[in-house]
């Protein structure tokens, strides 16, 4: 779902790792097959296979074609799909950098994890669904108290790291509106984990409108504005955001 930067060295002190992984960032999203390189999600008719080879052919050089899949949510039947990435994408020739708060190191948080038996499930309404959900499967509960109150967040599998989707007084105003993500770090202790808000990200539909992102479900909600991580893309000459 999400692209995850490689980690900075360990040695650095912390907001050198977060300088770090700043650039990392960027250089993710510019890649060829980054956020902002994707220029078409095409889904195909009930029971058709993709077939990447077939639609790559005669394309420019700097197409990228992949395949990807969901459940159809009316007959929970598979669909298929193609994604085609620009390398010269115009998002890409015009993308300036993403607007983000000064590092904090009052926003690194640790909380409690509480693994939880089985496959749970979670309902996740998505940018693009028209207000429909798609269950992702969260594994455990994080709790903490921020600012006096307390929380427990669902933070979902995304490929074997948790994803936590939330969102803050600050959506729509200085941040992202729809909300943003954050990566979960896991520590020696089974049973903690640290919320580093410094890396909270604007998500994949920041960038693109060929995505469709979760959306923060309201136990993800926080009352207090999160001044910490990414803002917003900027972009030069008039070119719009995509959202």
């Amino acid at each position: 779902m999400s692209q995850l930067p490689a980690s900075p060295s360990p040695s650095a002190g912390p907001e050198e790792q977060w300088n770090t992984w700043r650039a990392e960032r960027v250089r993710a999203l510019t890649a060829p097959t980054g956020n902002l390189a994707l220029v078409e999600t095409r889904w195909l008719p009930a029971g058709e296979e993709a077939d990447a080879d077939a639609v790559r052919a005669g394309l420019p050089d700097t197409v990228t074609v992949t395949t990807l899949s969901r459940t159809d949510l009316v007959t929970g039947a598979p669909e298929h799909g193609l994604r085609l990435w620009d390398a010269d994408s115009p998002a890409i020739a015009h993308f300036e950098g993403v607007e983000t708060f000064p590092y904090d190191p009052s926003w690194v948080l640790e909380a409690d994890y509480t693994p939880v038996p089985g496959a749970r499930r979670v309902a996740f309404e998505h940018l693009r669904d028209n207000g429909g959900t798609r269950d992702l499967v969260v594994p455990g509960d994080i709790t903490l108290t921020v600012d006096g109150r307390a929380y427990t967040l669902s933070a979902f599998d995304d490929d074997g790291t948790l994803l936590l989707v939330f969102g803050d007084p600050t959506n729509g105003d200085t941040t992202y509106g729809a909300g943003r993500f954050l990566f979960v770090q896991r520590t020696d202790d089974d049973s903690r984990v640290v919320l580093d808000f410094n890396r909270a990200f604007v998500p994949p539909c920041g960038f693109s409108d060929q995505y469709n992102c979760p959306m923060p479900p309201r136990q993800n909600r926080f009352h207090l504005p999160v001044h910490a991580g990414e803002k917003r893309p900027v972009f030069r000459d008039g070119f719009a955001a995509q959202h």
